[in-house]
């Protein structure tokens, strides 16, 4: 095995893991698939963000956000879901955690799908405060078809859990067979564990499909590459690296840092952006020529163009399609200068619906009212800030009331509030 090190300060030994104390059987056999009972319906739902700030008090945003994952038409399917969970112990709170991170769960069927699952884990043991610290934590446990697997996956979830509120973690020994993906999947979760990975970090990746959580040799490989470059085991980037880095072989990486260098960066400057965004490298040759020959072509510089992949890398990773809307409407109709966008690459990656229009559509109204002078705003004044900041700078802090409804009607019009 190999030996990996943690920022030149320790150690970590990848041991043999067959011939470990056994603690708990995990994960044989298990399925993962998705169940037919919570399959998003096909169309779109007008009535799921409401839903959920109504129901559960979740902000708006974050209400926006997951019914983008689900959707439904009638409320029955939801209620029930709801109205188990409390029976069962949950609190608000926790099942706000729960829809948060596995949306799907709410058009599930609360009577044959998630109630006998739920009696099930009672009936092993488990007490309701235990329960619902568990599935507050890893909701998508609620997915797993078969009974055997189901309850092996608790008691993982919870030695974790307990482990980690003793601050003790005893090493689990699977008597999974040895090299199939399942004994590679928990071997290499309880490296990253020992590294450090967080819980949030950590349960998602037993529920991943994702090759990188899967191999030995190559994930081996991968993770001293990882921890030698830098990345802090306790944050998202380090996973996220950890999957790039795993997917792409050395001779591809080299093709891709040869793209940059013909953009004018050089080999440390592509590694500074990659640990800003671990998907950096990810992108394809194509995308990556494509993406440039956009951008160069609506007229920014090679050097202007550099420092917008430094400040905002995804915007490689953006459309030909999306990059040419956007700039077409903060150019031509908002007359923002191309050198003032360049600044503010990050506009590239906001919603044309939601934050682009309705603000810009503020702004021409105060310019044409003289409320604002006759010199527009900069780009980054008007779209960098949250809705409320937007809205208090330039909206609430008229003293004449007609003109502050006039502008939120203009405002909650084009947002689509």
């Amino acid at each position: 095995m190999h030996t990996l090190i943690l920022h030149g300060r320790r150690l970590v030994e990848l041991q043999k893991w067959r011939n470990l104390r056994v603690s708990v059987i995990l994960l044989q056999n298990a399925s993962f698939s998705s169940p037919a009972d919570v399959s998003p319906r096909k169309g779109q739902n007008l009535t799921v963000s409401s839903y959920l700030v109504d129901s559960l008090g979740l902000t708006k945003k974050l209400a926006d956000s997951i019914s983008k994952k689900v959707t439904f038409e009638e409320k029955g399917h939801p209620d029930s879901v709801l109205t188990l969970l409390r029976t069962h112990g949950f609190t608000d709170s926790q099942i706000s955690s729960i829809i948060t991170n596995y949306p799907l769960l709410l058009i599930a069927d609360a009577d044959e799908s998630l109630a006998p699952k739920l009696k099930l884990l009672q009936n092993r043991g488990a007490s309701t405060s235990e329960l619902t610290e568990v599935l507050s934590k890893v909701p998508k446990i609620l997915r797993i078809k078969k009974d055997k697997a189901l309850g092996r996956y608790y008691d993982f979830v919870k030695e974790i859990i307990e482990a980690d509120k003793s601050s003790k973690f005893e090493r689990l020994c699977l008597s999974l067979p040895e090299g199939s993906k399942q004994e590679n999947k928990i071997r290499n979760v309880l490296v990253l564990r020992d590294l450090g990975v967080p819980q949030r970090l950590l349960f998602p990746l037993l529920i991943s499909r994702s090759a990188h959580v899967c191999g030995k040799e190559r994930f081996e490989e991968s993770l001293k590459k990882v921890l030698e470059m830098g990345f802090d085991p306790i944050t998202p980037k380090f996973v996220k690296a950890l999957h790039t880095v795993y997917e792409l072989s050395d001779k591809t990486i080299e093709e891709k840092v040869n793209v940059y260098r013909r953009l004018g960066f050089g080999e440390g400057d592509v590694w500074k952006i990659f640990k800003k965004h671990p998907s950096f490298l990810k992108f394809s040759e194509k995308n990556i020529s494509d993406s440039i020959d956009t951008f160069l072509g609506l007229g920014f510089s090679r050097v202007e163009l550099a420092g917008m992949v430094k400040r905002f890398p995804q915007c490689i990773g953006l459309s030909a399609e999306t990059v040419k809307k956007k700039n077409e409407f903060l150019v031509e109709k908002m007359k923002w200068p191309l050198k003032s966008v360049a600044l503010f690459p990050h506009i590239f990656g906001c919603s044309m619906e939601k934050r682009i229009v309705p603000r810009c559509e503020v702004i021409k109204a105060l310019m044409a009212k003289g409320l604002l002078g006759s010199e527009l705003p900069s780009v980054s004044s008007v779209l960098a800030c949250t809705d409320h900041m937007f809205l208090k700078k330039y909206v609430c802090k008229h003293d004449d009331k007609v003109i502050v409804a006039e502008l939120m009607a203009i405002f909650t019009k084009h947002g689509d509030l």
